[in-house]
């Protein structure tokens, strides 16, 4: 009985454990997340400013050939 009883703690303690590293897992996945989300936002702003650019150095050679 009383060496369930310790084994029954152990496993308890497994899954505190396990439970924590799964949490832990999740909150750094998440943070992850969010800096992918943020460099993705930059470079879509950094790429319409190209393309602004782009548009206007064209929209000026299409002026000087008329």
């Amino acid at each position: 009985m009383m060496s369930q009883n310790r084994q029954e703690e152990k496993d308890r303690q497994r899954a505190e454990n396990d439970y924590l590293i799964n949490l832990k897992a999740e909150i750094e996945v998440r943070n992850l997340h969010q800096k992918m989300n943020l460099l993705m936002e930059e470079q879509f702003k950094t790429l319409l400013e190209i393309q602004r650019y782009q548009t206007k150095l064209l929209e000026e050679l299409t002026d000087r050939q008329k």
